[in-house]
């Protein structure tokens, strides 16, 4: 059976990380705190495990357990998620923990369908909770699930058309036993072997590879083509006043970036930048505008600073003292800008 061959293979090549048990205490009937797996799954969408570490880190020694992340600040909560991006989760995060904390009495539901009615809880993150912390049979399909699925079966409709199939024959493969094992075992295989570029030779399922068997291993998953991301323009402000203190303000709850630190800035359009500076001043741009990219658009976005006196009275935005903690409560985009505006105007 393919299940018991990844499980095997598992018990002797887990990859050890923060929030799993080892296979061996597994076995024995050890059982993962559910509060880390949450933790972990949540900051695992769409972020690869090297990323999450040290931020899953972060989170439990300061928040050790639901109640005391129910009960953080917004403010403090999203800083510590600046960086990691997706910030929607981090919105999420914070509700869920205060739904568990006050509704459930800080223990989670261990069924897919009632994790399924928690914020930022969807199909693949209440499955791999219910698995992989309840051992519940419940089937997983991340990316890395997908691409061993789609090889193991010769799948050639392209993804995501194909999504629904690939999750019933996943489904046929996951034990009654060891189920959270066996879905953290094919997430394993197919992070390190069954990668985009695939190591058949030592993979522990081989024999059992139809796509290996036809010789389009590499080939697959077939992906349906995406369309081209546009590019969006804006504009950020960075005012310094007399005493070093940098206009900062909160971005509004919903939307992009929502709840996170950020600069001043114009609204991000695909056309010219349209002014919306946050005060009066003699504004200088940057020669350079900085570049990112989010998961629907690229971003080009225009930097300029301004020194302004004592009595600058901002139409949004609060002037904050920057320290060294400072940097690190900005999402990235607004990081590479503040770094650049930071340049320019020469601020310790």
């Amino acid at each position: 059976m393919i299940n018991e061959t990844l499980l095997n293979w598992y018990d002797a090549n887990a990859r050890p990380m923060p929030w799993r048990i080892p296979p061996a205490d597994s076995k024995n009937g050890v059982r993962p705190d559910p509060y880390h797996i949450w933790l972990s799954e949540v900051m695992l969408q769409q972020t690869t495990v090297a990323a999450v570490i040290r931020y899953f880190l972060a989170f439990q020694r300061r928040w050790p357990d639901v109640h005391a992340l129910a009960n953080a600040d917004d403010a403090d909560v999203m800083g510590e998620w600046a960086g990691l991006g997706y910030y929607a989760r981090a919105r999420n995060l914070l509700k869920c923990a205060r739904i568990i904390s006050s509704d459930y009495g800080g223990i989670f539901p261990d069924t897919e369908a009632e994790l399924l009615r928690l914020p930022g809880v969807g199909p693949y993150t209440a499955a791999a909770i219910a698995a992989i912390a309840f051992d519940r049979q419940a089937t997983v399909l991340d990316a890395n699930v997908e691409r061993v699925v789609v090889r193991l079966y010769a799948i050639t409709a392209p993804l995501p058309d194909s999504k629904k199939s690939l999750q019933g024959l996943a489904g046929q493969l996951t034990p009654a036993k060891r189920a959270g094992d066996y879905a953290q075992a094919v997430m394993d295989l197919g992070a390190t072997i069954c990668s985009q570029k695939p190591t058949c030779e030592i993979c522990p399922v081989a024999a059992n590879c139809m796509a290996r068997e036809q010789g389009i291993a590499t080939e697959l998953p077939i992906k349906r083509a995406k369309l081209p991301k546009p590019t969006r323009y804006g504009i950020a402000y960075i005012a310094q006043r007399n005493d070093g203190a940098i206009l900062l303000e909160t971005r509004p709850e919903k939307g992009l970036l929502g709840g996170m630190l950020a600069l001043p800035t114009t609204e991000w359009i695909e056309a010219a930048a349209i002014e919306a500076p946050p005060l009066d001043a003699k504004w200088s741009t940057l020669g350079a505008p900085v570049k990112h990219t989010f998961t629907h658009f690229h971003l080009l976005l225009t930097v300029k600073t301004a020194h302004v006196d004592m009595a600058a009275a901002p139409t949004r935005g609060q002037f904050e003292i920057p320290t060294a903690a400072t940097p690190g409560k900005l999402p990235t985009v607004m990081l590479k800008a503040y770094s650049a505006g930071i340049s320019a105007i020469g601020v310790e």
